[in-house]
């Protein structure tokens, strides 16, 4: 398991257009990958689950990645997360 642990700097954080951009990279990858702020988790494949989480923008959240190819997810979406959010 990888951890993954960013601050968003997007003023208006997750909602719905980035929420769904973010999905959309998450979903390229085989690992389960969940999302967490504030003590309640999400899958981060499922758009609704993410938008639930209401994170906005100096909200911590914790991104975790589980199985194959875990190690590169979370390069990939620590990069992500840097250009976008």
């Amino acid at each position: 398991m990888k951890d993954l642990v960013y601050v968003l700097t997007d003023p208006v954080g997750l909602h719905a257009r980035p929420a769904g951009d973010f999905v959309k990279a998450v979903q390229k990858f085989a690992c389960k990958v969940t999302v967490e702020k504030g003590g309640r988790k999400a899958d981060a494949k499922r758009l609704l689950a993410v938008m639930g989480l209401g994170a906005k923008g100096g909200d911590v959240i914790t991104m975790s990645f589980e199985g194959e190819g875990e190690e590169e997810a979370c390069e990939i979406m620590k990069a992500y997360l840097e250009e976008h959010l």
